[in-house]
């Protein structure tokens, strides 16, 4: 066994002297012997200890379990109580003070080494649990004082970020905006040229040509400002739900002409009108960006000569449209991205286009609180439905 300092509080000399022996005879140094709280109190102040063995009967003010409060608070020192008596009340006022063991005299060698070593090792176990809670509580402090800053890092950089997405809409609405005026008036001289040259002129062909290059090209250019515009406030949150009455015929008649103005190639575009009250009440810019994106798209991707087919029906409380074409198709693999901004299949070739204008019908139909499905495969015929409650 491991050598100690050892301090006696024992107030009957003859029972110190005998416990003095058996402890010396294990190789434990005694660095006194007291007889009162206030003398342990005084030897310890001056000659520190690994251990006290202590009466709980003593003499003087202080008893061994005052005296134990105060090494305990003071000096932090394993402290065995020894003592004649074990009736309850003793052993509950010893248990407050959190006492390293209790002896109950008059006691065995070997027990008592025993008991000591066990409270060593209880007080070293104790002891090293401490520094462990302290060093752990040490880096929550840290942890929490780092994590702290880098909320706060971030925080600052989501408002940068939030800033500078400001700033980027409000340069593109304004850049957008700004440029739907000279395309009006470009648009307008390009038409004028068309119908100039209507009369007798050495350059009819080629003014009529270029002007139709001319128009198509601002239209093309005006879709994308158009598009940008609307994905301009999708990013602010200001996409809403506007529902007014809106006339079927006069919609549909407008639609499709837009469709047929911008059509390049020799793509015929079929009606097929279900049985449609005459009005519905409903978001009519939104609606419009669905079918017009829907029917473009089909008309671009189609060859020459082929048909584009839009119904139009209702199914309850639900406006139920298809678009079918027999064009390019949509490879499987690509599908799961077909509504993702800016993306366009591979198969798409030399044919101009900006990848909004699917992700737009997407963003509409969610405002809508709508639903849209499509099934295509490459070179057969490809289907868009969206499914719109309306009132």
């Amino acid at each position: 066994m491991f050598s100690l300092k050892i301090l006696i509080v024992e107030d009957d000399s003859v029972s110190a002297l005998l416990l003095q022996r058996a402890l010396e005879k294990n190789n434990h140094q005694i660095i006194g012997i007291a007889d009162t709280g206030e003398m342990a109190l005084d030897i310890l102040e001056v000659n520190p200890a690994d251990i006290v063995m202590m009466d709980i009967n003593l003499a003087g003010d202080l008893d061994g379990i005052r005296t134990t409060e105060i090494v305990n608070e003071k000096y932090d020192i394993p402290v065995v109580y020894l003592s004649a008596s074990s009736d309850a009340e003793t052993l509950n006022k010893v248990v407050g003070t959190n006492p390293s063991a209790y002896v109950i005299k008059p006691f065995n060698i070997r027990e008592l080494n025993m008991v000591i070593e066990l409270a060593i090792f209880k007080d070293r176990k104790e002891k090293e649990l401490q520094k462990l809670n302290n060093e752990l509580e040490e880096k929550v402090k840290q942890r929490t004082a780092e994590l702290y800053e880098a909320n706060r890092e971030l925080t600052k950089a989501l408002e940068k970020e939030r800033e500078i997405s400001e700033l980027k809409s409000r340069i593109v609405l304004n850049v957008s905006h700004g440029f739907k005026t000279p395309l009006t008036s470009i648009l307008s001289s390009a038409q004028l040229l068309q119908v100039y040259a209507e009369k007798e002129h050495p350059f009819k062909q080629k003014i009529v040509k270029h002007g139709v290059k001319i128009e198509n090209s601002v239209r093309a250019l005006n879709n994308l400002l158009t598009s940008v515009l609307f994905f301009g406030k999708a990013d602010e949150n200001k996409m809403e739900y506007k529902p007014k009455k809106v006339f079927i015929g006069a919609f549909v008649k407008e639609l499709i002409a837009g469709i047929k103005a911008g059509i390049e190639n020799n793509v015929k575009v079929k009606v097929e009108l279900g049985d449609l009250p005459k009005t519905i009440t409903t978001d009519g810019e939104l609606l419009y960006q669905v079918f017009d994106n829907l029917l473009s798209n089909a008309t671009k991707y189609s060859k020459d000569g082929q048909e584009v087919i839009f119904k139009l029906r209702m199914d309850g409380n639900n406006l139920v449209g298809s678009v079918t074409d027999n064009g390019i198709g949509i490879p499987k693999s690509e599908q799961s991205q077909l509504f993702d901004r800016f993306f366009r299949a591979k198969n798409v070739g030399i044919v101009e286009g900006s990848g909004l204008g699917l992700s737009i019908v997407k963003k509409c139909i969610e405002v809508m609180k709508g639903e849209i499905t499509f099934q295509s495969e490459p070179n057969k015929e490809t289907v868009f439905q969206v499914s719109i409650p309306v009132t």
